[in-house]
């Protein structure tokens, strides 16, 4: 047992790391609230694209809010573990941060591995939409209009890509093709956007997900200081049988 001298000489230090570890819990507790509004903000802005790629790439939102919403929670547990000055419960924080540590670090792997065929399927996705297209009201079809009319563009490559669809032999090209709003492009080619979409597309997600991917990295990289935060603090605390009057 420590002697009641020494434990008075460590009480400032054990009161410093609690202090910062506050500190960090809160910044971690925020950058749950941050993912969490990174997920909805995809689910709203980028279901579009996520939806011309697979079925599994419509979960990345969910997956960014699930994320999100256990920072959050954990943040909360480990303020009031800090609160406490709990060794075991600080061992668990610690233990649930390296968790999610390798969870997103296996994650960021298998995206950055997999990066290239996110285009390809994108492209082949997008291409099989345009065949398949009509005016009903399919989600596919609405996702292709949605991005036409919001990038002006039309087709994959080019507007020449609608040519080869059953929807161009039956109607011409759709209005979502239009330069302008409002009007009726049918089979006249000066009328409708002449770059295609998947390149736009492909700008557009590289520079969103880069948006997304930045965010994952600082916070997993951030999480690194916690854990020691957390470990330094319930190893204090055991060694040195500290306890709050």
């Amino acid at each position: 047992m420590a002697s009641p001298s020494r434990r008075l000489q460590t009480k400032p230090v054990i009161t410093c790391f609690k202090s910062v570890l506050l500190i960090y819990t809160f910044i971690f507790w925020i950058t749950g609230v941050i993912l969490l509004a990174v997920g909805i903000w995809g689910k709203v802005s980028l279901e579009n694209y996520f939806s011309l790629l697979n079925e599994k790439a419509t979960n990345v939102p969910f997956v960014l809010i699930g994320i999100g919403t256990v920072i959050i929670l954990l943040g909360t547990f480990g303020c009031f573990a800090t609160c406490r000055a709990s060794a075991w419960m600080l061992k668990l924080y610690a233990m649930f941060l390296t968790l999610i540590f390798l969870v997103e670090l296996v994650a960021a792997i298998v995206g950055f591995v997999f990066r290239h065929e996110i285009k390809n399927s994108f492209k082949n996705n997008y291409e099989k939409a345009l065949k398949q297209y009509n005016a009903t009201g399919d989600y596919r079809s609405d996702a292709v209009d949605k991005i036409q009319n919001t990038l002006h563009c039309c087709g994959v490559t080019d507007y020449r890509d609608w040519k080869d669809t059953n929807y161009y032999s039956e109607k011409g090209f759709p209005k979502s093709c239009c330069k302008l709003e409002g009007c009726s492009p049918q089979r006249d080619a000066d009328k409708v956007n002449n770059e295609g979409c998947f390149i736009k597309v492909m700008t557009i997600i590289e520079s969103e997900m880069g948006v997304v991917a930045g965010i994952s990295f600082g916070v997993a990289c951030f999480q690194l200081i916690g854990i020691f935060l957390a470990y330094c603090l319930s190893r204090a605390i055991t060694n040195n049988q500290y306890e709050i009057v």
